[in-house]
């Protein structure tokens, strides 16, 4: 059996792919500019330039829409950690180096927009927000740690297949908060970004594919470890899975979502159960995957069940203090 590559190896044979690539990606984006996604005229001073500070009736947007945008915001704001992680595993020369700053600069737009747009509008508490960020970027991220918090060994197929993954995610995820939040502005801003999210995804979903010919055995390993591991970035914002709950039970992104607009559209892409060419543990773990399929359409359905309950416990609620205000209002 013919030994694994090195990233150094990969690197070397997947650079032409790269820059080829690089240059789609430039042909593709179409150019814009975080100010002219933002109500400008709807601003005015807080507090110390002697105006009002943030107060919660302020807030013009719902509960769900809220929590989403303040999520995917923060998932934004640590771009330091991501850069750092594609930066250690591509380095900074030739095309990858290119892509590498590429990449980091339109992601920077991102949380740019967002925050202006939430705090242009004091649709969220801003010093709220501003704490949270600081306790965010400062925890970091690393997309080699599975659902216990453990490390594992990252490699350059680790990192390029988690980011196939996560930026579909990301995609979804903001293109779905725009719709709940029922606001024009808000609705283009996030379109806007979402797009961004889907040609960043393209990217390295194709390099995974090529990397996939090279060395077929090797990313079926990657692409099974960080599935059975997968977590989105924002997982380290503080009362995430609170939030998540929220951001799930709304629509925005469940696990429904995960399975059919995230994990199979790019296994499809990759042709990974029609692929002939996985041998021995390759073999093995592109077979475990179609378990996981299972688990996860398993997880899926549970949610809705539970999702479904709860909607009708909080309907009973709804439906007994709507009596109890008729009761008390009835002269």
């Amino acid at each position: 059996m013919a030994p694994e590559l090195t990233d150094l190896q990969l690197l070397h044979e997947l650079e032409p792919v790269a820059e080829q690539l690089l240059n789609r990606h430039i042909s593709m984006f179409k150019e814009w500019h975080p100010h002219d996604y933002i109500p400008w005229k709807e601003g005015k001073n807080y507090y110390a330039l002697g105006g009002q500070d943030w107060e919660p009736e302020q807030s013009k947007l719902s509960e769900l829409a809220t929590v989403a945008m303040m999520q995917n915001l923060l998932t934004e704001d640590n771009l330091p950690s991501y850069h750092r992680e594609i930066a250690m595993n591509f380095g900074m020369d030739g095309p990858w180096g290119q892509w590498v700053n590429r990449w980091t600069a339109e992601e920077n737009r991102h949380s740019i927009a967002l925050r202006d747009y939430l705090v242009v509008t004091r649709n969220c508490d801003p010093v709220q927000l501003e704490q949270l960020r600081m306790e965010q970027v400062t925890r970091g991220f690393s997309p080699g740690q599975n659902q216990q918090g453990d490390l594992f060994a990252e490699s350059l197929f680790d990192s390029v297949v988690y980011v196939s993954f996560q930026e579909l995610a990301t995609r979804v995820s903001h293109r779905n908060t725009g719709k709940a939040a029922n606001e024009t502005i808000a609705d283009q801003l996030l379109a806007r970004v979402s797009h961004d999210e889907n040609l960043h995804m393209i990217f390295y979903r194709d390099i995974t594919a090529a990397g996939l010919d090279i060395a077929p055995n090797q990313a079926i390993k990657a692409i099974h470890r960080v599935l059975r591991n997968f977590k989105m970035p924002g997982y380290t914002v503080p009362e995430f899975r609170r939030k998540a709950v929220i951001i799930a039970v709304g629509g925005v992104y469940d696990p429904r979502i995960h399975l059919e607009d995230v994990v199979m559209p790019v296994l499809k892409k990759w042709r990974i159960f029609e692929r002939e060419d996985f041998t021995g543990e390759g073999a093995y773990l592109r077979d475990d995957l179609a378990k996981l399929i299972e688990e996860l359409e398993d997880a899926s359905k549970k949610f809705e069940e539970s999702k479904q309950r709860r909607l009708e416990r909080e309907a009973r609620k709804a439906e007994r203090l709507t009596a109890k205000r008729l009761l008390t209002s009835t002269p």
